[in-house]
Order: structure tokens, then C-alpha cells, then sequence
């Protein structure tokens, strides 16, 4: 039986408003990137970790308000969107690991495809369904602090409405051959790794890895049904 609070369920309101403005930020794409966002991946490689989280951050919110199905929580749109502006430059692999911790080692790589394909499915059915949310929201960067010898760094950003109170976001990334990539991201102080690793490692150690996988499909039905009924 999927656990009903299975997710994104520490301060689950606020949580999720707040992690739904950069929902393809998280809920990356494992598949190969579509030949043009290569290509824009190209192009930002040379970019500095805070350019690179602004740019691509600014893009995603620009998107999200001019296209009326994101509005409506179209997974397929979310997902093109997924895969056009964000995959190049999220390590989602990495993620992945990182959320499983321990019980990572002890998957087969079967085990381990598996789970970042269910992964992220999970996080794109979680952020679809309240991207309506996103109305007039802009991204304001704080100071960035890093020396350029770094090679794994946090850049710290706020969401503000015109209206309301900001949000914190904070991304962490590694320098890698091909530029840099997140593998984190914190919500007011609330890291998505460690959420989740939190919740897999009870699921793995009291249960075992195919159950985990279960409870991932099961909520992905629950939450699709629950699209569908909205839509």
C-alpha cells in the first residue's frame, strides 16, 4: 500500500507551492536531451554556476506564465518542458543516488534505472498539478560567494511574487567537464535530497527495494488519477 504522505511531505503546503516554481529543476529527465536543448546546453557552458541558475530559472517561470496547458497541469507539456530548458543542466543521476543513500549500493543497475525513470515520473505527476500557481513570480538573486577555484558550490536565490512573501531556493552544483550541474535543491532551508532519502531509507530498510519501486508506482497512479480529475 502506497503511503498516502509519500513525497514531498515536510511543511507539504508551502513545500510544494514553493518547489512547483522550479518544478524542472527537480523532476529532470533521465532520457537523452532533444537536439535543440543540447544545443542551448552548448551555449552555457562557459556560464558561471549563479548566470546558470538565473538564466535557466528565468526561462522556466518565462514559460510556465505564457503557456496556458502548463496552467492546467499537461504533463506532456511539463514534460517537453522538462526536457527542452532543464535536463542538460541537472545531474539527475546523481540525485537519485544521493536521495537513496545507503541503499543505492546494494541495487542491482536494473534497480537503479528503474528507480530514477519511477523517480522521476513521481516529481513531475507532485509539480504538475500546481503550476497554475505560477503567476507573477520573478527570480532575484542573492550574493554568491565562491572562490573560482570551486568546483561544488551553492547559489542562493529568492522567488518573489509582486505581492507576498519571497522564497528561498538554493541550488547546489558540481563543475563538471561539460559545465555545471545541479544535483540539490533547498526550500527554505528544506533540502529535496535529504527529504527523500529520509523517507526511501525507512521504505528500503523496513521493507526492501522492490517495495519502494511499488509505493513509487502507486502514488504516480494516485496523483494521475487525481490530475485527471481535475482536468
Amino acid at each position: 500500500m502506497c503511503n498516502p504522505n509519500f513525497g514531498l511531505n515536510q511543511r507539504p503546503g508551502r513545500l510544494r507551492r514553493t518547489i512547483i516554481v522550479f518544478a524542472g529543476l527537480t523532476a529532470v529527465a533521465i532520457a537523452a536531451v532533444r537536439p535543440a536543448a543540447a544545443a542551448d546546453a552548448v551555449s552555457r557552458a562557459d556560464m558561471a554556476p549563479d548566470a546558470l541558475v538565473q538564466s535557466v530559472s528565468t526561462e522556466v517561470l518565462d514559460a510556465i506564465r505564457s503557456d496556458p496547458a502548463l496552467h492546467k497541469g499537461d504533463v506532456e507539456r511539463l514534460q517537453k518542458l522538462i526536457d527542452d530548458k532543464v535536463a542538460p543542466y541537472v545531474d539527475f543521476e546523481r540525485m537519485t543516488r544521493l536521495s537513496v543513500g545507503r541503499g543505492w549500493r546494494t541495487a542491482t543497475p536494473e534497480q537503479r534505472q528503474a528507480l530514477m525513470r519511477e523517480f522521476r515520473t513521481l516529481l513531475v505527476r507532485t509539480y504538475s498539478g500546481a503550476l497554475s500557481r505560477v503567476t507573477d513570480h520573478q527570480v532575484k538573486m542573492r550574493p554568491f560567494r565562491a572562490q573560482p577555484t570551486d568546483t561544488d558550490v551553492v547559489v542562493r536565490s529568492l522567488v518573489a511574487p509582486s505581492a507576498g512573501e519571497p522564497i528561498q531556493l538554493d541550488y547546489r552544483l558540481e563543475k563538471t567537464d561539460n559545465g555545471w550541474k545541479i544535483y540539490d535543491v533547498t526550500v527554505d532551508a528544506i533540502s529535496i535530497v535529504a527529504n527523500y532519502r529520509n523517507q526511501f531509507n525507512r521504505v528500503i530498510n523496513d521493507k526492501g527495494f522492490d517495495v519502494l519501486m511499488a509505493d513509487l508506482k502507486a502514488k504516480q497512479q494516485e496523483l494521475a488519477s487525481l490530475l485527471g480529475a481535475r482536468n
